[in-house]
């Protein structure tokens, strides 16, 4: 807890660190909020989005970040949510992998273990530089997933529910991550299944990955399905291809290349350390050599994903391209190095020596390549004034419907607009994130054009009746027919099968668990 405070000593001074993902995110809490308070538990369409075009963010993004965000804002100012959010989430990382060092170490190097952890290379860089708050919230997994399959062999059957539930939470709070943690439990449970000659293991790992789908089903489910709905290619678009995001790749973007080398700066120094401290683990691996087996092996795997020689991995296996940036590895390689350092470095001198050697490195990153962006309690109030008056702000484009282009948008484009003969009055009876409603009166039969992108989950009546809306070209604003005279439109974002078939699964899923849960225990 102390040292993940001393992550937010700078903030203090310098404000918020603003990195890549900031805005996206706090507008994701700040959005979700604002609809909690209308009565909207479960969000789905972030209404103001693109300057009020909106768009379906929710569907597509795991909640669990937006969630702890939201749940953040309603307590505390939103100049200091973010810095919450993270001591919050570093100080479960270094819970979880106390959980695990504890397995190996006393007390004490087992605390050393969770800090360094809590505060590796790579958290510090999305801290500093990227704010990638769902990304980092996933980093609280990993450590549980290598105690997980080793516990694996003892347990039997037994490990599947919580390696289910393990599973579930990576896609419910970071979908590349999720990636990762399936890879990544795949591999893990190969080298447990050699090492015990016990291939029941995988049988026990596919019934996880089976169940985590199954309960996390409510959100995958329609993320997947209506990945047709929007322009979801835009997620691998020049600079977030896998291909160009190798360590020292160089591309025709400068801003891409400084950062692309400060990262790959803190994977290398973070390599050769590991290189050199597995060499002094030889007593470790002769009292653990599952332990070290499954360790190194995980480490070798993530340390060969960022390499451009594993582009044919990239390209043939399922979904693992849309991880998008191969550096991403290092979530998982840090488990390994935080363990590496504290079992190699008993010492507190060569600990010292590490870790400042490693700090060494994010410093002259920081003075020499990139130095992080600052926002201010100021920017963020006026983020917030902003949701206050309604006024939107930027979206993203790979959650934009199909048809639209956000860039040929006018942010002063009226709520309700015309296309016929003559003007077109309407008042606004209510314009809710999932509900619109309102009366237009028109001088001739024409379409109503809305400030709204057309998206299929939208059902539209008109004086009763359900019509069918269409799309503006280029801009993809809803359009409305309506007669001539005075027209009642209702607009509600209905419920569709995806979600509801996604949210049975889930609940039938959860129904079973609990009842074997009740059962077993009553055997007991």
């Amino acid at each position: 807890m102390a040292v993940a405070f001393a992550v937010l000593i700078p903030f203090f001074f310098l404000g918020e660190p603003s990195g890549h993902d900031f805005e996206f995110h706090l507008n994701s809490w700040m959005e979700v909020l604002s609809q909690w308070k209308q009565g909207i538990i479960y969000p789905r369409w972030a209404a103001l989005a693109h300057y009020g075009y909106g768009e379906a963010r929710f569907i597509f993004y795991p909640p669990a970040s937006w969630i702890l965000g939201a749940a953040l804002g309603a307590v505390l100012p939103w100049s200091v949510v973010p810095a919450a959010y993270i001591w919050l989430t570093l100080t479960a990382a270094g819970c979880s992998m106390f959980l695990l060092a504890r397995h190996w170490l006393d007390s004490r190097d087992a605390i050393f273990a969770a800090a360094l952890y809590a505060v590796n290379p790579y958290h510090l860089v999305i801290v500093y530089w990227r704010s990638a708050f769902a990304e980092l919230l996933a980093g609280v997994l990993l450590p549980l997933l290598v105690l997980l399959v080793l516990q694996a062999q003892e347990k039997g059957r037994k490990i599947i529910l919580p390696l289910g539930l393990l599973v579930a939470a990576a896609w419910l709070t970071n979908a590349p991550s999720a990636v990762m943690v399936n890879y990544s439990l795949a591999l893990l449970l190969v080298v447990v299944a050699l090492y015990d000659r016990s291939p029941r293991i995988l049988l026990y790992g596919a019934a996880a990955i089976l169940l985590g789908l199954a309960l996390a089903a409510f959100y995958v489910l329609p993320a997947a399905y209506e990945e047709k709905w929007v322009d979801i290619s835009q997620v691998l678009a020049l600079g977030v291809r896998p291909v160009d995001n190798f360590l020292f790749r160089m591309i025709d973007e400068p801003d891409h290349n400084i950062f692309n080398l400060l990262v790959s700066t803190v994977a290398a120094a973070e390599m050769i350390l590991a290189a050199g401290l597995a060499l002094l683990t030889t007593a470790w691996r002769k009292q653990k050599p599952l332990a070290w087996w499954t360790i190194m092996f995980w480490a070798g795997a993530a340390t060969l994903l960022m390499f451009p020689v594993s582009m044919p991995v990239w390209q043939y296996l399922p979904k693992l391209r849309f991880v998008q940036l191969p550096w991403r590895w290092l979530l998982c390689f840090n488990t390994a190095f935080a363990l590496l350092v504290a079992v190699a470095c008993r010492r507190w001198l060569s600990r010292l020596l590490v870790c400042g050697a490693l700090l060494a490195v994010l410093a002259c990153g920081w003075a020499f390549l990139r130095s992080p962006w600052w926002d201010k309690p100021a920017d963020i109030a006026e983020m917030q004034n902003n949701f206050q008056q309604a006024d939107g702000y930027e979206g993203t484009d790979e959650y934009v419907p199909t048809d639209a282009d956000p860039y040929e948008i006018k942010r002063d484009a009226p709520l309700v607009g015309f296309e016929g003969s003559g003007q077109s009055r309407a008042k606004i009876e209510q314009w809710a994130p999932q509900l619109k409603l309102f009366s237009a009166d028109a001088p001739s039969a024409g379409n109503l054009v809305l400030r709204l992108f057309n998206f299929p989950a939208w059902n539209v009546e008109v004086n009763g009746r359900t019509v069918t809306a269409d799309s503006r070209d280029v801009t993809g604003q809803m359009t409305i027919p309506v007669p001539a005279g005075k027209s009642v439109v209702r607009i509600t974002f209905q419920r569709t099968w995806d979600r509801t078939a996604g949210g049975a699964i889930s609940g039938i899923t959860l129904a079973f668990v609990v009842g074997l849960s009740i059962l077993e225990r009553r055997k007991r």
